[in-house]
């Protein structure tokens, strides 16, 4: 097969024209420079190819390929003008790659779906790393769920592998910005560089991931009816990852350009540290799902050792060019188009390796009530089988004690104010340890993390140096939540100095139905109540996602 690869000679591009070489394919390495473009073809074969794709993009049909590929990047944009590569090899009967880890463009490329859908062309955009490979594995994950609640990706190279001036570009041009992201069927704005987590890829081999936006965050919901999708990078080495956070700080005050320049500034910088830290670097792709009333966890893991960490990025494109004819045409993002035993061929002859393994996923109440948690009604279950971010809205009656003491105690935990028909919304996010719950009453917020208890049936909520240890009796479809122990930064209280909660959940026509009364210590009365009703945020938005 005959493959214009533009960008050939790039980090990624150089790596893929390797791969099709091996396979037999005869390939064409383009790029603005001819001297680059022969430096490499006189190393690893193939035929250089000088093309300007902005000034003379014609010249990629000299050859007379049969796929041309664009390796590029970065992908900007989903405007007309963006697509003038995958136009012309639709009007010369070509089918067209790219490697586009920008949402806007491969989401974009579907405007010729009909155009290509006539011709018989294939234009797929995002045959790479990300949507490419990470939706085939996603797909394989996701395989036999009756609902998919999470799916969280995260790629972390070595710090050894080198740095392309497209990539740089195209992960600096995002710090300081806002990113939608779908959690708990809602789209909510959430900030480039934040959100870390440690992934762990292998014994010994645990990495920061950090909030970035690539077209999984945008196309993975729709696509795989997903309730949250997450997608994390991050860099070995602590130092380039605090860097980004700054830089992420400095562009949200100042939000410079980021030009060729300056990109060729951090690339440099950034190449100073290249002999730290390994050559070894991996991808994770976590699915949580529902299978009938069980929940679990699959993981897929992925280890890139000896330096070819850089050949992933170009494996989806190597594997679909092996059965091309088999792909039905058309213009679209490149989803789930392969098996992962596909990719798995495509990646025999590197050094890497993978493992898939699955885990029952427990909530934190699910783990606490054990057998009990089977007793609870749906709607409850539901507020407390968080996976990753889930929110809740409703109304809220408050009453408010009205002695010093207890309206000293209700500021100090900035419980909310009394009202009738407070709006009302709790989001509950998962974490390592637990759960985070953030209630809002009328826009005033207070938070507390809870975390399960030594013994069954009881769970710890933390206020700042408060804790207090609650139990959950399940009853009648019901579940009452009354203290049992208390600690001040560490310290055990005596239970005279503790809270009472007279507080219960329970469902009523239909709703989640709360009712939280917390009483001071040494008879001081009611501290704060609060009563109403909560329903799922995703529940109207599922509605319309569609």
């Amino acid at each position: 097969m005959k493959i214009v690869l533009v960008g050939g000679y790039g980090v990624f591009g150089s790596r893929l024209a390797e791969l099709l070489l091996r396979d037999g394919h005869s390939v064409w390495v383009a790029g603005r420079s001819l001297e680059k473009a022969q430096e490499l073809t006189n190393v690893i074969g193939g035929h250089p190819l000088e093309v300007d794709v902005r000034a003379t993009p014609d010249k990629v049909l000299q050859p007379g390929p049969d796929v041309v590929i664009d390796a590029t990047g970065p992908f900007k944009g989903n405007q007309d003008s963006a697509y003038h590569l995958p136009r012309l090899c639709l009007a010369a009967a070509v089918d067209y790659l790219d490697l586009s880890d920008n949402a806007d463009f491969t989401s974009g490329i579907s405007t010729l779906d009909e155009a290509a859908r006539k011709q018989g062309r294939r234009l797929l955009s995002g045959a790479s790393s990300v949507p490419g490979l990470s939706s085939i594995v996603a797909a394989e994950l996701c395989r036999g769920y009756d609902e998919i609640l999470l799916i969280d990706i995260a790629i972390l190279p070595g710090n050894r592998a080198p740095r392309g001036a497209a990539v740089i570009a195209s992960i600096v041009g995002q710090m300081g910005t806002l990113s939608p992201v779908w959690r708990g069927g809602v789209w909510r704005k959430q900030r480039i560089w934040t959100d870390a987590k440690r992934v762990s890829l292998d014994q010994g081999l645990t990495r920061t991931g950090y909030l970035i936006e690539v077209p999984d965050i945008r196309l993975f919901p729709r696509f795989f009816q997903a309730r949250s999708v997450v997608f994390r990078a991050g860099m070995e080495l602590g130092l380039l990852n605090m860097a980004l956070r700054s830089l992420g700080w400095v562009r949200r005050t100042w939000p410079f350009d980021v030009s060729p320049q300056r990109v060729r500034l951090m690339q440099w910088c950034a190449n100073c540290l290249l002999r730290f830290g390994t050559d070894r670097g991996g991808m994770s792709v976590t699915v949580v799902g529902r299978k009938g009333a069980a929940f679990s966890q699959r993981d897929w893991r992925l280890i890139a050792a000896a330096g070819d960490g850089p050949y992933i990025p170009g494996i989806t494109a190597r594997a679909l060019l092996r059965s091309l004819k088999q792909v039905t045409p058309g213009a679209r993002p490149c989803l789930a188009e392969l098996t992962l035993d596909e990719v798995n061929q495509a990646m025999s002859d590197l050094c890497v390796t993978t493992e898939l393994s699955e885990t029952a996923q427990k909530s934190l109440f699910q783990t606490c009530l054990g057998d009990r948690w089977a007793e609870l009604p749906p709607q409850v279950q539901d507020l407390h089988s968080v996976q990753d971010i889930e929110s809740f809205s409703g109304t809220a009656q408050v009453l408010r004690g009205k002695s010093l003491f207890t309206r000293l105690l209700a500021n100090i935990f900035r419980f909310p104010a009394a009202g009738e028909n407070v709006s009302v919304s709790v989001t509950m996010t998962r974490t390592k340890r637990g759960e985070i719950w953030e209630r809002n009453f009328g826009g005033r917020i207070f938070r507390s993390h809870c975390t399960s208890a030594k013994a069954p049936y009881l769970y710890k909520e933390h206020f700042g140096l408060f804790t207090c240890e609650l139990a959950l009796l399940v009853e009648n479809e019901c579940i009452s939540l009354p203290v049992t122990r208390g600690w001040f930064a560490g310290i055990p209280l005596p239970r005279f100095f503790l809270p009472r909660s007279d507080s219960r959940e329970y469902v009523q026509c239909g709703s989640f139905c709360f009712d939280i009364a917390l009483r001071a210590p040494f008879g001081g009365g009611l501290i704060v109540q609060y009563r109403g009703y909560l329903q799922p945020d995703r529940s109207e938005l599922l509605q319309n996602k569609n």
